[in-house]
């Protein structure tokens, strides 16, 4: 299918140039007509393809099209505009729409789409809250500027990025969510935050480090990590001393404090305003920026660092409404994270099939939180006691070899300006077949997440930002998980320590398949396969075999799974809705306390592997 594209302004991720007017005219310069253009249109094709997949909205098919697609037509009650568009349907109502061919038209006169627009036509259809609307529509407006960014100043291709380092790919992400239309929110950030802290704008950042009243205060950590080491390894004797004058010079005693790593927006927007009698007193205590520079993830409050980056990732709260949350972090869940790492992390290491095969867990091995607050003395959850804590996550950087390479499995979905998929580079480069390539990607990643959970019950949150690839000569050859202690769900009665008792979940027999189904088949591998399909590398009949194949190997190297592995092959599965959830309430898409229960389904989904199950051999 054709794109509608921008003409490449720059040769070489993204522009990491200082702006020269941060918040004026050069802070919006990607904010013209020619590129609102070419994202308005990007964006209404993804909200039209996923409110169709999600069965919101039903286009109306009309004549057929050489590339064996159709056209289509959208009628939108109570509202005098229409759409019409060409597409392809793929295997789990995937709508392959073309961008270029989209037109809408109000009262029989063409119209340029405009994305904010369809949401406010199609708001009743959609179910959207009237209180809740412009906040939704807020969100769109975000992402759709956010889009404006990339497509200004994407710099890498998809061919320059198949021999990029780890830090330049994770910059270079442009899509966020698949799933998800309103996935770049970040209500809150305003255009200097954005130029400073987006991942997107790849941009060193230097977090701010405060001293916390110890008796108003919790630290914890995996056996085998002390504090005070943890401190001298992230920020050295020497500013560890200087950290120890300053509080000597407000009268204060070092040894009556720990300290805290605190995202600078967090800082100046929050931890001023919202804990001012907390600094007032001495609970908390300014002491300086970093030393080193750290590169915000594509998780927004994740950050890596720069100048040592076998250290760990930082983790903060950056109190900015995104996707349905508040990206805060509890102290009270920060108490518990290293056990439950550690937890998962052995049961991973001491699996055969998992830890043998090198899947392994980025552990969040530290955590402090300040609990000295007014507000953590009230009942119940409220973002206010989501804003002070920190955890610290193992780098991969240690357990990558030398003629490995590392990657966010994100790219494997990622098109540079000119629509071309970084994912078919990367099979080019390899000299692997398509076949081939994919077939060491799904060992790499779908085996071990379907092991992990007919073994051992274990569900991860295994979308692509949450798994990094080790890629050796440019094939997948294990993965990182990482994202533990808030993703992370223990579907059985099985013993668990103390510490790790809350991330069991009650989920019933019937729905435990679809952390397969849902969360892999429609929420990852439904992209892949189309992205492939559509740059005429590999058919999405072909890929959907490979995925069967996968699987029957597996049942074949684990015959006690083979009853379980059927179920993965069943006929249909139920259509859990990403976006039904966000929807509903943008502001609290689930309820974290039962999140079974939170769940949108819109009717049933064909399996696209359904009859591809090879018959078990004799035994």
């Amino acid at each position: 299918m054709s794109t509608t594209t921008l003409p490449r302004s720059h040769a070489g991720s993204f522009a990491a140039t200082e702006p020269s007017d941060a918040t004026g005219q050069s802070a919006v310069a990607h904010l013209n007509p020619r590129t609102a253009e070419v994202c308005h249109r990007h964006l209404t094709a993804k909200a039209i393809a996923e409110f169709s997949h999600e069965r919101l909205i039903v286009p109306h098919r009309e004549a057929a099209t050489p590339d064996g697609g159709h056209r289509y037509r959208l009628s939108i009650a109570g509202s005098r505009a229409e759409y019409t568009f060409t597409a392809r349907l793929l295997p789990l109502e995937h709508w392959l729409i073309d961008p270029g061919s989209l037109a809408r038209t109000v009262d029989g006169d063409e119209s340029t789409p405009d994305v904010l627009e369809l949401i406010r036509e199609l708001a009743p259809t959609l179910g959207i809250p009237d209180s809740l609307l412009r906040t939704y529509l807020e969100e769109i407006s975000s992402t759709l500027a956010a889009a404006m960014y990339k497509a200004t100043h994407q710099r890498l291709t998809a061919a320059e990025l198949v021999d990029a380092d780890f830090q330049q790919i994770e910059a270079a992400m442009t899509e966020g969510h698949p799933a998800f239309v309103a996935n770049n929110g970040r209500i809150g950030f305003g255009v200097g935050d954005y130029a400073a802290y987006a991942p997107e704008t790849g941009r060193p950042v230097r977090i701010q480090w405060l001293a916390v009243r110890r008796a108003a205060s919790h630290f914890a950590a995996m056996d085998g990590i002390d504090e005070d080491e943890l401190y001298r390894a992230e920020v050295g004797a020497a500013t560890l001393a200087r950290f120890a004058d300053r509080l000597r010079s407000l009268g204060l005693e070092p040894d009556d404090y720990r300290y805290l790593p605190v995202h600078p927006w967090q800082w100046e927007n929050k931890i001023t305003v919202t804990f001012a009698a907390d600094l007032a007193r001495r609970d908390l205590v300014y002491l300086e920026p970093s030393a080193a520079r750290y590169q915000p993830q594509q998780s927004i409050r994740t950050l890596f660092n720069l100048d040592d980056p076998d250290r760990a990732y930082v983790k903060m709260p950056l109190a900015i409404q995104n996707m349905g949350f508040l990206r805060g972090l509890s102290p009270r869940y920060m108490r518990d994270t290293p056990a439950i790492n550690a937890w998962v992390a052995g049961v991973v290491s001491a699996d055969p099939e998992l830890g043998g095969r090198g899947f392994g867990v980025l552990c969040e091995a530290a955590s402090i939180g300040y609990t000295g607050s007014s507000y953590e003395r009230i009942d119940g959850s409220a973002p206010q006691q989501k804003m002070v804590a920190a955890l610290w996550r193992e780098s991969p950087m240690p357990r990558v070899r030398t003629d490995e390479r590392l990657s966010t499995m994100a790219a494997v979905l990622h098109r540079d300006r000119s629509g071309r998929p970084l994912v078919g580079e990367l099979i080019t480069a390899s000299g692997r077949s398509a076949d081939d390539w994919l077939g060491a990607f799904l060992r790499a990643y779908l085996r071990p997440i379907v092991h992990s959970l007919l073994v051992h019950r274990l569900v991860f949150m295994p979308h692509g930002e949450n798994l990094i690839m080790v890629l050796k000569d440019h094939v997948p050859a294990r993965m990182f998980i990482k994202d533990i202690g808030e993703e992370v769900a223990v579907l059985d009665d099985q013993p668990l320590p103390d510490a790790a008792q809350r991330i069991r979940a009650e989920v019933p027999e019937e729905m435990i398949m679809l952390s397969i189904h849902t969360d892999v088949f429609d929420g990852f591998l439904r992209y892949l396969a189309a992205i492939l399909d559509d740059a005429a590398v590999l058919s999405a009949e072909r890929f959907w075999q490979l995925v069967a194949d996968c699987l029957n190997d597996y049942a074949e190297d684990h015959p006690e799974q083979e009853q379980q592995v059927r179920e993965l092959f069943a006929g249909q599965f139920a259509h859990s809705c990403l976006n039904r959830l966000q929807l509903r309430n943008t502001l609290r898409m689930v309820d974290l306390g039962d999140q079974a229960g939170s769940l949108q389904f819109a009717g049933s989904l064909d399996n696209p592997i359904a009859g591809r199950r090879r018959t078990p051999a004799r035994r």
